[in-house]
């Protein structure tokens, strides 16, 4: 599966609208996702959390009462922003816990990428290639320790995680490092799930023990077929469920304020999600 290098040259093949449209992309294009039948009112903050290596921004949100299963995500290149905000809010609605982070804040403070999903690669590959394996999972333990001493967390309920694009790595190795709080993960054109090298985060498969979504998209695939079937093997090897599916859209479709957003498929893709973590972390 392919990394963010191969985003922008495939923008033309894949794009659903007009690059005008989307000068203001942020907030506007976020606030265009579907309501919650059903919607549980919820209290949104920004907050600081303390990791080995500083302090790093992020946004919760919660359901106004009570204590429920928490959800980690893991933005994309383009990092926390208007698009995952709403994201998160959009799922603390059908009653989670949410943290959405900032990964890169050992470098600058969210938003880290000036047009939003409009900034070119290059001006935040750097932001990207300054993170490590080690920093991955050092980040995820801090995250989850966050949540769980928040009392609208229920730790009697399993965390979740997701993440987009090169958050799919992240994803592997949340559930790899806290693996006893890990219920269920899902990755969404995830770059760099299968590659060659010790590691790669499939190899991290058999110390994990969540649930697993995995949405590859078709340009991803076609670039890297053999990496669902090296996916499929791991999870059966390590007798752990996984949902492995290419879906027909390209990388980086389901954030709502990229260029290659498809709204078909991307509430396809969550609803998939909602449905694991319905299962996972009861």
């Amino acid at each position: 599966m392919c990394d963010q290098d191969h985003f922008e040259e495939d923008l033309k093949k894949y794009s659903r609208r007009d690059l005008g449209t989307l000068a203001a992309a942020g907030l506007g294009a976020a606030m265009m996702l579907p309501r919650v039948a059903n919607a549980a009112e919820v209290n949104e903050q920004d907050v600081s959390i303390t990791t080995p290596d500083g302090t790093c921004d992020a946004y919760f949100v919660a359901p106004q009462s009570g204590a429920h299963a928490a959800v980690l995500i893991w933005p994309d290149i383009f990092g926390l922003r208007p698009a995952f905000r709403e994201m998160g809010k959009r799922l603390a609605e059908s009653g989670y816990s949410v943290l959405v982070v900032n990964p890169f804040y050992r470098q600058q403070a969210a938003p880290t990428a000036k047009d939003g999903a409009n900034t070119s690669i290059s001006d935040v590959r750097s932001l990207a290639r300054a993170l490590t394996p080690e920093t991955h999972m050092t980040d995820a333990k801090a995250f989850v320790g966050w949540l769980d001493r928040q009392p609208q967390v229920d730790t009697n309920k399993k965390v979740g995680t997701t993440g987009y694009c090169m958050g799919g790595p992240i994803v592997f190795r949340t559930a790899a490092a806290v693996a006893d709080r890990i219920g269920a993960a899902a990755t969404f054109h995830g770059g760099g799930l299968v590659k060659d090298g010790d590691d790669s985060p499939h190899l991290l498969i058999p110390q994990m023990k969540a649930d697993f979504l995995i949405a590859i998209a078709e340009n991803d695939d076609a670039r890297d077929a053999e990496a669902k079937t090296v996916l499929k093997k791991s999870f059966t090897d390590a007798g752990l469920n996984a949902e492995i599916e290419v879906y027909p859209a390209g990388h980086g479709w389901c954030p709502p304020d990229t260029r290659v957003h498809n709204p078909e498929q991307a509430e396809k893709a969550w609803a998939r999600m909602l449905a694991l973590f319905e299962k996972a972390l009861a």
